[in-house]
């Protein structure tokens, strides 16, 4: 990868001796091995820990909603290779487990730091929590900068990209649908 990065900069005509230059191959490998593709050597089960034990789920009680809004995240558009920045809102119906709060940040990011388009990465985390927790009902809701539509093309400089995922119960526009968006519409 640094080998491909110093040919990207000499295809770019630029001089690899320049002061600002040197030793910009190695970090660029750096921050693609260790902060954006990072992802792709964590599985979903390792990102989501140690799972809990739900005392209303395992009695067929639970349906009600955990919801945790606005986890910040970074990620790379596949396309273009341009950064992507956002929030993520997560909810779940418990199920045969649950999870800690702060592993379904971690779990956001094993799928943001591959390459993966917005729409994907909304699916595979609803997708990932229903298998994982075995819940009824997850969600998974983004908000997110694309820089390749605010820099290049269209240069829409304000815009701001949406996508959501639904599993389960929650696929179905219910109660349980109306009260996570009645909860996302309520911190705002």
């Amino acid at each position: 990868m640094t080998r491909a990065v110093e040919d990207f900069l000499r295809a770019a005509g630029l001089p690899l001796d320049d002061e600002n230059l040197r030793g910009t191959p190695q970090r660029v490998m750096d921050a693609w091995c260790r902060e954006f593709l990072d992802g792709y050597a964590v599985t979903p089960e390792e990102a989501l820990g140690g799972t809990f034990t739900s005392s209303s789920s395992s009695r067929g009680e639970s349906r009600e909603l955990v919801v945790v809004t606005d986890l910040r995240f970074h990620s790379m558009c596949p396309h273009h290779l341009l950064p992507v920045a956002g929030v993520a809102h997560v909810a779940y119906v418990p199920g045969k487990g649950m999870a800690g709060f702060g592993r379904l940040s971690a779990l956001v990011d094993v799928f943001a730091h591959r390459l993966i388009l917005q729409e994907d990465l909304a699916r595979e985390v609803a997708s990932a929590l229903a298998r994982v927790l075995g819940s009824p009902g997850t969600a998974c809701i983004i908000e997110a900068e694309q820089s390749c539509l605010r820099l290049r093309g269209a240069r829409q400089h304000q815009a701001i990209t949406h996508a959501e995922a639904y599993e389960g119960e929650l696929r179905k526009d219910g109660a349980l649908r109306r009260e996570l968006w009645a909860r996302l519409g309520a911190r705002r």
